[in-house]
Parts: structure tokens; sequence; C-alpha cells
């Protein structure tokens, strides 16, 4: 398997995976993907698999310190020199997990996001998942008040490189 960043010709599949992953409420849409890709393509890491997206993630990096739901839809708030890296998704499709693809996806991203000097990475999850970023080094902040994408209540969790 290998990791690369997405381009414009992926988005079919990502959108895809996308579906797969998350409840339509709470989706990126295949437009919402569309912008993301032109703001910040290279804030994205697909492995793929004989040739195919099997897993990715993304997010902007911003000088913001919480994750807020207009990030999700605004890709223009997309800062290159920003301290955060945001995460705002880990998709693997359902014939690939708990196979450590998304695993060795986040350790990308980790180290991607230090040899750039950010801050650290910001991502929300749910109740089920606070204990499995826990293992990357993220710290659960706790239910976050600026997020309620999708109608769901996120844990704000926060890995920091440096103060």
């Amino acid at each position: 398997m290998s990791i690369r960043h997405v381009t414009m010709a992926d988005l079919d599949a990502i959108a895809s995976i996308e579906s797969a992953c998350f409840p339509q409420a709470e989706a990126a849409t295949k437009d919402e993907f569309v912008k993301r890709i032109q703001y910040y393509g290279n804030h994205f890491w697909l492995l793929i698999d004989e040739n195919q997206i099997v897993s990715f993630v993304d997010g902007f990096v911003t000088n913001q310190k919480d994750l807020c739901d207009v990030m999700y839809e605004v890709a223009s708030m997309h800062d290159e020199a920003g301290l955060w890296q945001m995460i705002f998704g880990l998709n693997t499709l359902p014939s690939y997990r708990n196979k450590g693809c998304a695993t060795h996806l986040m350790e990308q991203v980790i180290r991607d996001a230090k040899s750039q000097n950010r801050k650290g990475l910001v991502l929300t999850c749910k109740d089920a998942l606070v204990s499995y970023y826990a293992k990357f080094g993220f710290r659960d902040e706790g239910i976050s008040d600026k997020s309620v994408h999708g109608g769901v209540c996120w844990h704000q969790m926060r890995l920091t490189f440096r103060e």
C-alpha cells in the first residue's frame, strides 16, 4: 500500500468512500469535496491498495484553535501557514477496516504536520472513537460547543506538538 495526495480525478472515489463511512447528514458532499481539493488538495492523504483508494484523511490548516462547523463548508478558510492541522474525516472502506489502514494514514498525517512545524492537530469524533484517537496522543477536550455537525455531539480532540 502507498500514500499520496488527492487529485480531482479522485473525486468520485472519495465521495463514495465518504458516503459509506458517514450518515448523509454528516457526510461531505461531492461539491464540498471539489472546493476542498481546489483549496487544500495537499492536505488529503489517500491510502492506495492496488490502484484503489481504500482510506483517506482530509482537513485544512488554520490559525483558529478550535474546529467549528463552518470549516467543513468553507474551504477558502484554509491558511497554508496556519498553526493547526484540522482533521475533517478519517474514512476507510468497510472491507478494509480493522487492518491498520486508518492507523497507517494517521501516523503519516501526524508526521507531516510535525515536519510542517504545526502546533498540532485537532479533530472531532463521537464517543466510541475517543479511545482510538487517544492511542495517537490526542487528548479529549470534552464535548465541543463549536460543532454540532449533523446534529451529533462531538468530542474535540487535540494532539499538541508544541505550545
